[in-house]
């Protein structure tokens, strides 16, 4: 799958602001949520584009999650997921990642930029956005798909060995991130150092899903994610196939995590389900994966989730 894929899902995100997902109607009403959007300061460079959704009668001062998306996406990318939360009674806030988005790929591969960028959402949230006062800075949890799954296990205290990058890429350079990733950019991981990680131990608990560049996690490299994880795999997954992404995070982190593999699902499967508008506009993404209900399938992962960090935050 493309960029270009992945840019024109999000253009055509862009055509509206986010809506429900139809889903078969719960037992109990869901609580009515509100939606705003925010350009958060980013010191010297470009805003960062959010969205925050939450209940519009909270309960005391309310758990924050926050989401980040995967190569190419932007804050809508998992909205389904966090109206499911904010009807839960959490405060949500999905950013953009800057120069990882469908408007612009100038930092795609700029790894340490996407966990900074939580830590700037996660300050914004708790200072200098208006209903700060609502929020308890101590239930902190992030959600991250793809690379965004990397960025959150790097936000949690992960520190991936990015010099495992060029021979991962010299035996699969067919592979999604391998034909994203140039041989020059190999060189420059090998030479990085461990040292430039920087990890936010506010955040308590977070769920990955479908978690890219999952080979260069080591035992040594999890050590210190010492907080409940919710692991999600799509066993179909094409993108980032098995056992190169999902498999080595299971097995290296300290405790082992909350663990579910989808049995018949791709990659973007983990994505909101697509508007029938969507659909036109990105087949290749919106395409059904054969015998499996991308909607009915998100009924009960946003139910998992929000169980997962009820219970941890």
């Amino acid at each position: 799958m493309s960029v270009l894929a992945l840019i024109a899902f999000a253009a055509a995100l862009a055509t509206s602001e986010p809506t429900p997902v139809t889903a078969p109607t719960p037992v109990a009403a869901a609580a009515p949520i509100a939606f705003s959007r925010l350009s958060v300061p980013d010191g010297d460079g470009p805003a960062i584009e959010a969205g925050v959704w939450l209940p519009k009668t909270p309960a005391g001062r309310l758990p924050l999650v926050v989401i980040s998306h995967g190569n190419g996406g932007d804050f809508r990318s998992h909205v389904d997921t966090a109206q499911a939360l904010a009807e839960a009674g959490f405060a949500v806030a999905a950013l953009t990642h800057t120069g990882d988005n469908w408007r612009d790929q100038s930092r795609a591969t700029d790894v340490a930029n996407r966990p900074r960028q939580l830590s700037v959402l996660i300050d914004y949230m708790l200072g200098a956005w208006e209903g700060r006062a609502g929020l308890d800075p101590k239930r902190i949890g992030a959600f991250g798909f793809s690379a965004g799954g990397a960025s959150v296990l790097i936000a949690a205290g992960g520190k991936p060995d990015l010099g495992r990058v060029a021979e991962h890429c010299r035996a699969r350079p067919g592979f999604y991130d391998c034909r994203l990733i140039s041989p020059d950019q190999h060189r420059i991981w090998s030479q990085a150092a461990s040292t430039s990680w920087r990890s936010d131990r506010r955040i308590k608990a977070l769920v990955v899903a479908a978690p890219a560049l999952g080979f260069t996690f080591t035992e040594a490299g999890l050590a210190d994610v010492r907080q409940p994880v919710q692991l999600w795999q799509a066993e179909a997954d094409s993108i980032l196939p098995a056992p190169f992404y999902v498999e080595p995070v299971r097995a290296a982190l300290p405790t082992p995590p909350e663990f579910h593999r989808v049995e018949g699902a791709a990659h973007f499967d983990f994505l909101t389900p697509c508007t029938p508008q969507l659909a036109k506009v990105a087949p290749a993404i919106c395409a059904p994966t054969p015998g499996f209900d991308r909607t009915a399938f998100h009924e009960s992962f946003n139910r998992e989730v929000t169980r997962f960090f009820v219970g941890t935050l």
